[in-house]
């Protein structure tokens, strides 16, 4: 059986990269929140210079997936018990990637309204050095915004 609810969702994105400056970038968005199989996803849509990316978010507190699609298609594994092996596509081919989770909780609440929060904390690595530190923060809420 599997449940599906609008919610309203706050994506909150912080890039320290090894050279440059730290960035953070702050979104918005509608979503759906999907209860099925006894796992919670959160599924949106982002439009960035007229492109669609569709991104699902696996969310649990040992390990978690961040799939995107369309103008971005990436895999992105966390598990606090060792590195991962994601991907991200390129025109020029795909691109093998890693990640390296510090930190990765959930809370999920399913009173009167369904509402949560997604935080992972990792180190992006390509070819086998690390090209920062990253913070993502999800929080959602049953609605529509």
């Amino acid at each position: 059986m599997s449940v599906e609810k609008n919610v309203k969702i706050k994506v909150i994105s912080t890039i320290c990269p090894i050279e440059g400056d730290e960035e953070t970038y702050e979104l918005w968005l509608q979503g759906v929140w999907l209860k099925k199989n006894g796992k919670m996803y959160l599924r949106y849509e982002e439009i960035i210079e007229d492109q669609t990316i569709r991104t699902t978010v696996k969310m649990n507190n040992d390990d978690a997936l961040i799939l995107r699609s369309g103008a971005v298609n990436m895999r992105l594994p966390f598990s606090t018990e060792c590195k991962q092996n994601g991907h991200y596509d390129t025109m020029y081919g795909t691109l093998p990637l890693q990640t390296k989770t510090y930190h990765l909780g959930f809370e999920h609440v399913d009173e009167d309204n369904i509402s949560g929060r997604f935080n992972v904390q990792y180190d992006l690595i390509i070819s086998g050095q690390s090209v920062g530190h990253y913070t993502l923060e999800i929080q959602y809420t049953e609605g529509q915004a």
